[in-house]
């Protein structure tokens, strides 16, 4: 028998209706990421505008070429642990999101929430998890681009299930390349509908990075929040009521 999903419509109804009265909760909670999207905004607009600069002047241009390259190749190595670092900021504030689902009780601390993947319950396995995930995305995007997409989308909810596992009081021991296996398989017939999720918040993403990044305020959480509803829909309680069985280890 098929299960029924909830619409993209639905699940934004649930998130409005969580936040009805507790904005002020998830804004404080998202404020890290967020303040650093609207500071990437900010650096993003005055970046374009120093490439119109440089490329009115040719010259300028041609003389800098290699201390630009230089420059960029930097970047992008100190630039790395940073964003490694915020990312599991990112899942410790969406484990709180799916906890405030489940219970619809909004007393918690944020930054403790936001810090959760801190701990030693969480954070070796949400580490392990995501480097291995990352690891076998990068391996299929050798071959071609596509299949890392669409492994992307497969190992997604690979990082809530190692979360229900971990909360699951009858499972013993988490196996983390299991994790990507139970993800892969949880998302069987529903990665596109997570790619149309995140397409239908292209919209406000315009409007709040037009807004210099203010509207991210309110937008991230939103989005965060519906990801993490899109994951209980999908996986409901069968990883924290029901004991991990054996699969065979295979996240190719």
């Amino acid at each position: 028998m098929d299960i029924e999903h909830q619409s993209r419509a639905s699940l934004k109804r649930t998130v409005k209706k969580l936040f009805s009265g507790h904005w002020g909760k998830a804004v404080t909670l998202n404020l890290i990421p967020t303040i650093l999207s609207i500071l990437s905004v900010i650096v993003i607009g005055a970046f374009v505008l120093f490439l119109i600069v440089l490329f009115a002047d040719t010259s300028t241009m041609t003389s800098n070429s290699a201390f630009s390259d230089s420059s960029v190749s930097s970047n992008n190595f100190t630039s790395y642990i940073p964003s490694f670092i915020l990312g599991l900021i990112t899942v410790g504030i969406n484990f709180t999101f799916l906890d405030w689902l489940r219970s619809k009780d909004a007393n918690f601390k944020t930054l403790q929430g936001a810090f959760s993947v801190f701990s030693k319950r969480y954070f070796l396995g949400v580490f392990l998890t995501r480097i291995l995930g990352r690891l076998f995305i990068f391996l299929w995007t050798l071959l071609l681009i596509i299949p890392g997409i669409i492994k992307a989308y497969a190992y997604s909810q690979a990082l809530y299930i190692f979360k229900d596992l971990t909360d699951n009081p009858q499972q013993e021991e988490v196996n983390y390349l299991d994790c990507l296996t139970k993800s892969r398989a949880l998302m069987k017939g529903h990665k596109f509908r997570l790619f149309v999720l995140k397409l239908s918040f292209l919209g406000w993403d315009i409007l709040a990075t037009l807004s210099l990044g203010i509207g991210y305020l309110w937008l991230t959480p939103y989005k965060n929040a519906t990801y993490m509803a899109f994951y209980k829909d999908l996986a409901g309680n069968q990883f924290l009521q029901t004991p991990s069985t054996d699969i065979p280890v295979e996240v190719a």
